[in-house]
């Protein structure tokens, strides 16, 4: 098949035939109603015969279709680069987006052009017939050019919006040339008011003010026909003006509305130039940039904890932090020096990245909040950034389960510690460089036992001090053991672990737990001596509990490579 079958092939499938076709239809239908008003409905002056300006069909169907062939002729010219974007396909160059931009005025204006032409004809013919009908004659053939530059212009606006739209879409906007939302609606007013109303005030002033004289019959029907077209033009031209803001903001309220709904990648089609484009665009870059925002706060989420990405949304990223009673996991793996040593760094990843996933699930499966990955290590904090008073008791059952849940981890070994205390939670480092953590001794404590722990049998212990803290049900699962000196701690601590990690040695003749096995109601009356509280642990809630235990936290320890003190 030749080149030019082809693009004709391939243009019948696009809306170009039906915007040509909606053009002739418009300017045929409006030339008939020219030729009949002239024909019939211009009044006749007294003592003239209604015949006399009988003009025919020949002149005005020469005229016509002569006109017809210059606007298809105009049209293929004006169009072309529209036509060859979209055979083409891709982004439109800025000649293309102007030419699609700017086809319905530019053949709006041609089809004025060719009815001033064609009118100035057929003006010619009826006033070397009816001199004094001149004037009148040249008003309607104006009026009626005006319409048509209307209608059509409109017309074709609503028509090739699709084309527009994909023009804007795909190429830069551009609003040049393109009538705002205030051009058009006087436009509107007056192209189906003004002008045919002037042309009722004009015959009313011919009447009265000349000597040309109308008969009042033929009067009558000329102001009942013009106020028929006032009528129908007006509401055409009305609901094709309404349509075109209507349609747009319509389309926005829709979007706005999915938006809400929590739709992501919502996006308006940008149908022209004007203020509703210009609005349409905002949209649609608002938009782009939410879901970048959003995009980026799920990865500040992810590197951060969504805790404190919403806290830092809510507070701000000052420098320096509150106190706050928390309790803290940590967990390190236990022969990391050696795994690396002999593993490729893939499978080392790789194990790695599978204990920080069975961390992350456990942890999270408490509320808690794993503050940073060390390395091989995590620190996990409970209490901070959201203030929680079960924290001890919520830190020791996730260090339980996170236990159980590494045990199926082949080829791991860890190391888990818990503690619980007053620490300094909130963001330190440099105004241009900071991660929001935890300071205190609490995390210095996990840490040291998490150390030790690695030499335990059950591979998970905690301190004195969460035991205490922690819930009677909690508490009544865990074995409290010795009294250690932890490095760089100048008090002791309490030890314990869960209950179902060891088997303690008990008194064969008693059996009570013996030695370093002690019951977990002796050690909460050992920690409650040391913290200066009652035996039983419930005279005092949290908050007045945080108060005592300050005198337990040591000032200053030295610092590990944790990061913390």
């Amino acid at each position: 098949m030749s080149a030019p079958l082809e693009a004709v092939k391939q243009t019948m499938h696009t809306r170009w035939p039906l915007y040509l076709t909606s053009m002739l239809l418009a300017n045929a239908f409006g030339a008939v109603l020219m030729w009949a008003f002239l024909q019939y409905g211009l009044p006749v002056p007294e003592g003239e015969a209604a015949d006399a300006r009988r003009i025919g069909l020949f002149v005005p169907g020469l005229v016509f279709v002569t006109g017809g062939l210059l606007s298809l002729a105009g049209s293929a010219l004006m169009l072309r680069p529209v036509m060859r974007w979209q055979m083409r396909g891709g982004p439109p160059s800025r000649q293309e987006q102007m030419a699609a931009l700017h086809a319905p005025l530019r053949q709006a204006i041609l089809h004025l052009v060719l009815w001033l032409l064609g009118g100035a004809v057929l003006a010619g013919l009826i006033i070397s017939e009816s001199p004094k009908l001149a004037g009148a004659v040249i008003v309607t053939l104006c009026m009626a050019a005006t319409i048509v530059f209307g209608f059509t212009y409109m017309l074709g606006e609503r028509i090739l919006r699709p084309v527009a739209a994909q023009a804007l879409t795909e190429g830069t906007f551009d609003h040049t040339l393109t009538p705002g939302v205030g051009t058009r609606m006087a436009m509107t007013w007056g192209m189906g008011t003004f002008a045919p109303t002037f042309a009722i005030v004009l015959l009313c002033v011919t009447q009265i003010s000349s000597d040309v004289k109308f008969s009042a019959q033929s009067l009558a029907i000329s102001i009942l026909l013009l106020c028929g077209v006032i009528i129908l033009q007006a509401l055409a031209l009305s609901m094709l003006t309404a349509s075109s803001i209507s349609d747009p903001v319509r389309q926005l309220s829709q979007a706005i509305a999915r938006a809400q709904e929590g739709t992501r990648e919502v996006q308006v089609e940008v149908y022209d130039g004007s203020e509703i484009g210009m609005l349409q665009v905002g949209f649609n870059r608002m938009m782009e940039e939410a879901a970048k925002r959003r995009k980026l706060q799920e990865l500040f989420g992810q590197h951060v904890g969504e805790e404190v990405a919403q806290r830092a949304l809510d507070y701000g990223t000052e420098l320096g932090g509150e106190t706050r009673f928390v309790a803290v996991l940590f967990v390190d793996m236990v022969g990391s020096t050696a795994t690396a040593a002999e593993r490729p760094p893939t499978e080392v990843v790789s194990l790695l990245n599978e204990l920080f996933r069975v961390v992350v699930d456990v942890i999270d499966r408490h509320h808690g909040f794993v503050n940073k990955f060390v390395g091989d290590a995590a620190l996990a904090i409970f209490g901070a950034p959201l203030d929680r008073p079960d924290a001890p008791t919520a830190a020791l059952a996730a260090a339980r389960d996170l236990r159980e849940a590494l045990r199926e981890v082949a080829g791991l070994d860890i190391g888990i510690g818990v503690s619980a205390g007053l620490a300094v939670a909130g963001n330190i480092g440099a105004a241009n460089r900071f991660e929001y953590t935890v300071i205190g001794d609490p995390v210095n404590e996990a840490s040291r036992l998490t150390e030790l722990a690695k030499d335990h049998p059950g591979r998970v212990l905690a301190s004195g001090s969460a035991l205490y803290f922690a819930e009677e049900a909690e508490a009544a699962l865990w074995i409290t053991g010795e009294e250690v000196q932890l490095r760089g701690r100048r008090r002791s601590t309490q030890l314990a672990w869960p209950e179902a990690s060891v088997e303690p040695e008990r008194d064969g003749r008693t059996g009570a737990v013996s030695g370093d096995a002690a019951a977990p109601g002796a050690a909460r009356e050992d920690a409650a001596e040391a913290a200066d509280l009652p035996a039983d642990g419930q005279a005092a809630d949290v908050p007045a509990r945080r108060q005592v235990t300050d005198g337990l936290i040591p000032r200053h320890t030295p610092a590990d490579r944790t990061g913390t003190e």
